[in-house]
């Protein structure tokens, strides 16, 4: 462990062993909990900032690879904290135009052609369906169409919740954009 009285460049050699050493391992830790590859990354890059400014500070870790993990761990629950569970129903937009899946299905009782497009974007999002990874269907189907819980299904499935969000969430967006598409074309 180096003596808090080390030199700037010290220091930087220090971070970077400490980099070279432990970055490929803390990575794929990452990555095993983190799906979203550029969230991953964000972790990653969070915890070597908290290791440059520990030492800019003067607050050297005893244990650095199992300092950076434990910050890894860290960083990832706070991410899983920040998302939320989301849902077709959930309003999204842009341009302050917030949609949700209800204003995309058109009201059977506004005639023929409103009653064709909701069967052609009930039958899209049947197709999206069956086209998501079954991990990601499945989640989805269970939560959003079945009710259940996602702690229901964590104790289920041995499958931690924060997975569970996260591949619901991968589902909706992916459901939206599909929905999103086809309700455009109709509307042209």
């Amino acid at each position: 462990m180096p003596s808090p009285d080390l030199t700037v460049s010290e220091q930087d050699r220090f971070i970077a062993e400490a980099f070279e050493r432990d970055e490929s391992r803390l990575r794929g830790f990452i990555r095993k909990r983190v799906l979203d590859t550029s969230d991953a990354e964000d972790v990653l890059q969070d915890v070597f900032y908290e290791l440059i400014q520990a030492y800019r500070m003067m607050k050297p870790a005893e244990q650095m690879t199992a300092w950076l993990f434990r910050v890894a761990r860290n960083r990832i629950t706070d991410l899983f904290r920040r998302q939320k569970a989301v849902s077709l129903n959930d309003a999204v937009g842009e341009d302050g135009e917030a949609l949700v899946f209800e204003d995309l299905l058109p009201s059977p009782e506004a005639g023929p052609d409103a009653v064709y497009a909701r069967n052609v974007l009930l039958e899209e999002l049947e197709e999206a369906l069956d086209e998501l990874p079954a991990n990601q269907r499945e989640v989805f189907v269970a939560h959003e169409i079945l009710g259940r819980s996602f702690k229901e299904l964590s104790e289920e499935t041995g499958t931690s919740v924060n997975t569970l969000l996260s591949r619901k969430r991968y589902a909706v967006l992916a459901l939206r954009e599909r929905l999103q598409e086809i309700h455009e074309e109709l509307g042209k």
